[in-house]
């Protein structure tokens, strides 16, 4: 589906593949304006990855998809076991998806959740930022269906590596990784914005702000 939407559908130009490490676990954190983000992001890389979905597209015809395609239901109240399983895909050198931002918005990446920075710890896994650009524009609502042949952009940035440092504590591990993570997928994005001359939407006004954890997808 992320193929045919890139390829066939949408115009997709896609940089940074070579940021992309070639084998083991890789974590990609995108930043989140539109329903389309998962698929388009899912097309454009240069490996298959794991996306969390939220659970109730996982049914009928679609649900069928999703299983095959080996996508990941998550409970957008709250989901340990999703992480659990995101964890448990990375740790067989696999790769996973997540748009930890939350919500679709802006995508300017001003907050993330903090589920992104329990995997890239608990796993080792690196993260890889992934810019999404021209799914939404200007302040076309967040609902809305992009035109065919519009060009959307996609940039993979730097891989980056997070451990634990020595007499850190848990919860500071997680807080300090968090902000990094949120710090290179914001910063990547700024600059894929000045690279590409495709500027961010607009937020919605009526954002739901709760945090999960582990992001679906297409959460709204």
């Amino acid at each position: 589906m992320g193929w045919i939407l890139d390829h066939l559908v949408y115009r997709t130009t896609v940089t940074g593949k070579d940021n992309v490490p070639t084998g083991g676990p890789v974590i990609f954190a995108a930043n989140h304006i539109s329903f389309l983000d998962g698929p388009v992001m899912f097309g454009a890389s240069p490996r298959p990855m794991h996306i969390l979905v939220k659970q109730e597209m996982f049914q009928g015809f679609l649900g069928r998809v999703l299983n095959a395609s080996g996508q990941l239901p998550v409970d957008r109240r709250g989901d340990r076991a999703a992480l659990q399983r995101c964890k448990e895909v990375l740790d067989a050198g696999r790769c996973v998806g997540i748009l930890p931002e939350g919500t679709r918005g802006s995508g300017a990446a001003a907050d993330i959740n903090g589920g992104v920075a329990w995997l890239a710890l608990n796993s080792g896994a690196p993260v890889v930022p992934v810019a999404i650009l021209g799914t939404r524009r200007g302040d076309e609502h967040l609902d809305s269906v992009p035109r065919p042949g519009r060009r959307f952009h996609v940039s993979f940035g730097n891989a980056l590596t997070l451990g634990r440092r020595a007499g850190e504590s848990g919860r500071a591990s997680m807080d300090r990784a968090a902000l990094e993570i949120r710090a290179a997928l914001a910063g990547h994005v700024q600059d894929s914005v000045q690279l590409s001359g495709q500027p961010l939407p607009t937020a919605d006004a009526h954002k739901d702000l709760t945090a999960v954890a582990g992001t679906p997808a297409d959460d709204h």
